[in-house]
């Protein structure tokens, strides 16, 4: 019996595993701990691209203000990062 295709094939997969599943799971543990870590008074951007400072954080939804006396509700999963304040 010829192990060659069987080590092959057990190849392939360590190569896929590391070069997509594995980056893609520390991306996503990445920017869960982003998500939980969002604080009242920080400026976010959302995956729709709306820009806003944090009012407000619940479980499952975060209170955004858009523009001045203008909040909206968005899902917490919709944050897609920190706005950065350099100096």
């Amino acid at each position: 019996m010829n192990a060659g295709p069987l080590i092959f094939l057990v190849l392939l997969v360590a190569v896929l595993w590391l070069l997509l599943i594995r980056p893609q799971r520390q991306r996503q543990a990445a920017q869960q701990a982003m998500i939980a870590q969002v604080a009242p008074g920080e400026e976010v951007v959302t995956v729709g691209g709306l820009l806003g400072v944090v009012k407000d954080v619940g479980d499952e939804e975060i209170r955004l203000e858009i523009a001045p006396g203008t909040e909206v509700r968005v899902a917490k999963q919709a944050i897609s990062g920190l706005v950065r304040k350099d100096g």
